[in-house]
């Protein structure tokens, strides 16, 4: 498939003009920023696997019932999307206190929570992407309120989903983050999950020994990125041990 107009480009990933209209072509790019890029490095495969990941999890919640704007897998970097309009909202899911809300609210990092709780940050890199309340939300018009309902319902269930499909696998869900767009079907207007879903928007940690297998790797200089996010790969079963002893990234469930 040829490559075609450049629409956005991101921190991690350029958004490409579609083949259809109604769709766009997502590349997961090799770059790993931090602290609202102030770090930043290049690592090379990273792309690969939240490509393949974000694929599997995708996938995997679209047959739970929950929207979401892929289509399918394209290549090694690239996958077919719907295009959507995005709410400007980082919608944060915490069952364990980590980063920034152990700094806010004093909570040791790895404390349970009582219950899992719903944050929203304003999508604004200038500002830092701001923590605000349902309040602000609806004061600035940034959602609807039947849209927020939409986006708390959704998020709880993908919490749930995603929680007992990685202990499965012996990782513990601790936080991340997820976006939601407005997908225009004629006179019809959904609220599906967008973006990705991978360690660089998961926190993931080892349920017997409490390692990191997701992003603070990189914002915490522990060295070892792209390991921990090929073991995360592995234990979902996306890449297989080679009759070599080496890795290779299973693309069976997609277009090679």
């Amino acid at each position: 498939m040829s490559r075609r107009r450049m629409v956005y480009e991101g921190k991690a990933k350029i958004l490409y003009e579609g083949p259809e209209p109604g769709t766009l072509i997502q590349y997961f790019k090799d770059d790993a920023t931090a602290f609202n890029a102030e770090k930043k490095a290049v690592l090379d495969g990273k792309g690969v696997l939240n490509n393949r990941i974000s694929e599997f999890l995708m996938t995997r919640l679209a047959a739970v019932g929950i929207p979401n704007h892929f289509i399918k897998r394209l290549n090694m970097r690239e996958q077919l999307i719907k295009k959507v309009e995005i709410i400007p909202l980082e919608v944060i899911v915490r069952n364990v206190a980590a980063g920034t809300m152990s700094k806010r609210l004093g909570i040791p990092e790895g404390e349970t929570l009582p219950r899992a709780i719903v944050e929203f940050c304003y999508k604004k890199d200038e500002l830092g992407d701001p923590l605000v309340s349902e309040e602000h939300i609806a004061a600035f018009g940034w959602a609807s309120q039947q849209e927020m309902d939409d986006i708390i319902s959704l998020a709880l269930r993908i919490n749930d989903f995603m929680s007992g499909l990685f202990a499965a696998v012996g990782i513990r869900l601790i936080d991340f983050k997820l976006e939601f767009g407005r997908h225009f079907e004629g006179d019809l207007v959904r609220t599906i999950l967008a973006d990705e879903i991978s360690p660089d928007s998961c926190r993931l940690w080892d349920y017997e020994t409490n390692e990191k297998l997701d992003k603070d790797r990189f914002r915490r200089d522990l060295g070892g990125v792209t390991e921990a996010y090929a073991e995360v790969a592995r234990r979902l079963g996306i890449i297989k041990e080679s009759a070599q002893g080496g890795d290779v990234i299973d693309f069976s469930n997609g277009v090679k």
